[in-house]
């Protein structure tokens, strides 16, 4: 059977796991939120460490700590306290975070199992006994100097998301379309056959195709950038409402100046503490952006999984790599499951900024909005979902792919979209004519050209060159 130990709060004692880093009012809310089972995502419990930390720091260079309020710490004390933040900002104590997503909608329940881990943490690294109930290390009094769940839990959200953008989305999307360019220089040559409304359409080049989903990757990789812009005003130093109380003037500012050159983004103090505590469209801002670089990987990974559609009775212009069996019936049967993956994520991608969306417009009331836990915990996943599926697009299909170049060439002569090229020479009107009738007799438009003489041979050579059509013509 687990042992407990007790521990007291303000509403009285409660029964803790007795080796837990955490305390009462962590336990008070894994008993109060049994909804999901889904703890505070990994990236969110190491921001919270490093804004710990960093007001710690803040605290320490203002006198704060040590000074002459109430039970101030020694600077070996305070050393503890900011190793142990460091410690939970490095991951060490993950597994001490039980606390559900959804929760206490200022995120006060993981404010203060961070402080109660940071705390018993660094009673334990002076050599005191952590489950001292005295705290000479105090989650609320230390831990928690200068501060309020409603600016620093916004803080930690805001942090963990830049912090994920830049290290992890953005160097995928910035592979994807480097991958992208390569196949579209590889295959500029390949000529093939356009397609609108699912329609055949003039050609095109292989490499003009891919040339434009690289366009889309770059374009994300500058979505993504300003996805992260959105987030770089942080609230802290704002405390309950805005006004600052309890915190020191000059606290908001070295808070974020330690944050920006711990993790090298150019995070500043909220320029309006009250809209910074109150209001999160920067997060909404910043999802919309992550939305629309989904919309962007469903797109190509759907036209990637068209042009490999076959192997006999589809397009199959590109051959995908097989990754593994497709049906339980069929045999030999090999899917676009990378494709489809990617299509996956972009649609949970999709449903998050609903969330996202959603809580901003309607969870902000006055000073606060109650829905700060589910828009973290959304906004991470869908960072991570587009990093992650991304890389995995890239490793296990993109790099592999290659064109089938006999595919792409044989559609070209037989497209009744051969004709626009005659429209110059014999008008809209007649060309749409010879088209019906290419169609209908089962000859390919040059065909039907020589048998009619509709063009003298090097006229209609050069009319019907597909290479001329794939670029303008002075």
């Amino acid at each position: 059977m687990t042992a407990f130990r007790t521990e007291h709060d303000s509403m009285g004692d409660v029964q803790v796991p007795a080796q837990a880093y955490y305390g009462a009012q962590t336990q008070r809310a894994v008993e109060n939120f049994p909804v999901s089972g889904w703890p505070l995502r990994t990236e969110m419990i190491r921001a919270m460490g490093l804004v710990k930390w960093a007001a710690g720091v803040a605290n320490r260079d203002l006198g704060k700590l040590t000074g002459t309020g109430k039970n101030p710490l020694n600077e070996t004390q305070v050393t503890a306290m900011l190793n142990a933040a460091r410690e939970v900002a490095a991951g060490q104590f993950d597994a001490q975070f039980p606390v559900d997503v959804f929760q206490t909608g200022s995120g006060t329940s993981s404010n203060m199992n961070v402080n109660e881990v940071i705390s018993n943490r660094a009673i334990e690294l002076v050599g005191g006994d952590r489950f001292d109930q005295k705290k000479p290390i105090h989650p609320n009094d230390h831990v928690n100097m200068g501060q309020s769940t409603n600016d620093t839990f916004p803080t930690a959200i805001h942090v963990a998301v830049a912090m994920s953008i830049h290290a992890k989305l953005i160097p995928a999307l910035a592979r994807f379309a480097d991958v992208l360019r390569d196949k579209a220089q590889r295959w500029d040559k390949i000529i093939k056959i356009g397609r609108t409304h699912l329609a055949d359409a003039t050609p095109l080049r292989l490499g003009q195709e891919f040339g434009g989903f690289a366009r889309q990757l770059e374009l994300s990789v500058g979505r993504a950038q300003q996805a992260l812009q959105a987030v770089l005003e942080l609230p802290v130093g704002g405390t309950a409402v805005g006004s600052g109380i309890n915190t020191h003037p000059e606290f908001g500012r070295r808070t974020c100046e330690a944050l920006a050159q711990e993790s090298g983004i150019e995070f500043i103090e909220a320029v309006n503490h009250f809209e910074g505590n109150a209001q999160r469209d920067g997060l909404v801002e910043s999802h919309g952006q992550l939305r629309v670089i989904a919309t962007t990987l469903f797109n190509v990974a759907n036209n990637i999984r068209w042009l490999g559609s076959g192997p006999r009775c589809g397009f199959y212009e590109i051959m995908l790599p097989d990754r593994q069996p497709g049906s339980s019936i069929m045999p030999g049967k090999v899917n676009p499951v990378m494709c489809e993956s990617l299509m996956q994520v972009a649609a949970r991608v999709i449903g998050n900024d609903q969330t996202v969306a959603f809580s901003g417009a309607t969870g902000g009331q006055f000073q606060l909005n109650i829905m700060m836990p589910v828009m973290g915990h959304a906004t991470l996943e869908s960072v991570a979902l587009l990093a992650q599926g991304t890389t995995a697009f890239i490793d296990l299909c993109a790099i592999e792919m290659e064109a089938n170049v006999e595919a792409c060439e044989a559609s070209v002569e037989k497209s009744l979209a051969m004709v626009t090229s005659l429209n110059p020479y014999v008008g809209y009107e007649k060309a749409a004519a010879l088209a019906k009738e290419a169609f209908k007799s089962g000859k390919t438009i040059r065909q039907l050209c020589l048998d009619n003489n509709i063009l003298p041979a090097d006229q209609l050579a050069t009319a019907l060159d597909p290479w001329s059509m794939t670029e303008p013509q002075a």
